[in-house]
């Protein structure tokens, strides 16, 4: 298990997160929701080792997280893939698949056109698409996933939806953040509401549509 307790950050005089509580079971898919600013990224960064949190602790499978973990992996917003290489290329470099894995994920993710260009022959849709794949092929035990869908289309959501059961299945553990609530909705076993850095209500998928919190009713009142 990947757990979080007692989480505290700050960054430039900043308090951004205020005494956290989050655990990622295997075989399980959790949901962090919120705001713009509400700190999901900053503890994906943290549980994922490359942040230090400025008080608590990280533990995974019971061990003290200190520097990032090869059993956790990690997409970030920004990507992070080499230029220079193509995607082929930098799914390639998690040298924990085999050949045929990575052709399994690249046909599973739907990227057999563009798999060889450059990341500046492509969309933002397809190189998010190429560090999921990437991230996968390290074969983590726990995947951190930032908006990792936020420049897909519907068909490529239900691609990456589909790609993720499949995991959970297969005994991965995974957190990931979304403002797509019915994504949420549909792949996570757990969901949890973040505002001003602390955890304001978490729960079954059912609680999206009967949100006990008044911040998370205001929140999800469009939805």
């Amino acid at each position: 298990m990947l757990t979080a307790h007692n989480i505290e950050k700050k960054r430039g005089g900043r308090h951004i997160l205020h005494g956290i509580d989050i655990s990622i079971e295997p075989s399980s898919i959790v949901s962090l929701i919120g705001p713009s600013g509400a700190g999901k990224t900053t503890l994906l960064n943290v549980l994922s080792g490359v942040d230090a949190p400025d008080g608590g602790e990280v533990k995974v499978d019971g061990e003290d997280l200190s520097n990032p973990s090869p059993q956790v992996a990690m997409v970030f917003q920004q990507l992070f893939l080499w230029p220079h290489l193509t995607l082929r290329q930098n799914i390639a470099l998690a040298n924990r698949s085999t050949e045929a894995e990575i052709t399994e994920l690249i046909a599973t993710l739907g990227m057999e056109a563009f798999i060889d260009r450059y990341p500046n022959q492509t969309s933002l849709g397809q190189r998010q698409r190429a560090a999921l794949a990437r991230a996968i092929a390290l074969k983590p035990k726990y995947l951190l996933l930032d908006e990792i869908t936020s420049a897909l289309d519907i068909e490529q959501i239900e691609r990456v939806a589909a790609l993720l059961e499949k995991l959970r299945a297969s005994g991965l553990g995974i957190l990931l953040v979304s403002h797509l609530i019915n994504f949420a909705k549909r792949t996570s076993d757990q969901i949890v509401f973040m505002d001003g850095g602390v955890v304001i209500e978490r729960g079954g998928k059912e609680f999206v549509s009967s949100p006990q919190k008044q911040r998370t009713q205001e929140f999800l009142r469009f939805f």
